[in-house]
C-alpha cells in the first residue's frame, strides 16, 4: 500500500526541463527564449550556439538538458522535436546599494530568473 504516482506535468510527447537562479533580468532572458520558440530542436541549438548574449550558454544548457530528458526518461526521438514553450519567471532579487551624493543611497537590484522549455515531438504528417 504505497502512494500513487504522481500524474505527468506534461503530455505523452512531450518533455520539460526547468533552469533555476539564473543571475540575470527576465526581460533579458526573455529576448533569448524568444529566439528559439517554435524552432526544431537542431536550429535552436545551433543559434543559441551562436548567439553574442551572455546567457546563451545557460539557456543552451537547459535545452540539451531537455533534449536529454526526452530522449531518456521518456523514449521520444531526438531528430522530430521542436520546442513547443520556453517561458521566463522572476526570481529572487538581491538588493545592493552604493552611497551617492549629499549622504543620499544609490538602490542596486540584481535580479535573478529562471527558464522552463517545453519540447515537443511532432508526430508525422501522413
Amino acid at each position: 500500500m504505497g502512494k500513487d504516482k504522481n500524474p505527468r506535468r506534461v503530455a505523452d510527447n512531450e518533455a520539460m526541463a526547468k533552469l533555476r537562479m539564473l543571475r540575470t533580468s527576465p526581460q533579458k532572458l526573455n529576448l533569448v527564449a524568444a529566439l528559439i520558440r517554435g524552432k526544431k530542436v537542431e536550429k535552436a541549438l545551433t543559434d543559441l550556439t551562436f548567439s553574442k548574449k551572455r546567457i546563451a550558454v545557460d539557456v543552451k544548457k537547459c535545452l540539451q538538458s531537455a533534449i536529454a530528458n526526452a530522449e531518456n526518461n521518456h523514449g521520444l526521438d531526438v531528430d522530430e522535436l521542436v520546442v513547443a514553450e520556453a517561458y521566463v519567471g522572476k526570481n529572487l532579487v538581491m538588493k545592493r546599494g552604493r552611497p551617492r551624493a549629499r549622504g543620499r543611497f544609490g538602490r542596486i537590484n540584481k535580479p535573478f530568473s529562471e527558464i522552463t522549455i517545453k519540447v515537443r515531438q511532432n508526430e508525422e504528417q501522413a
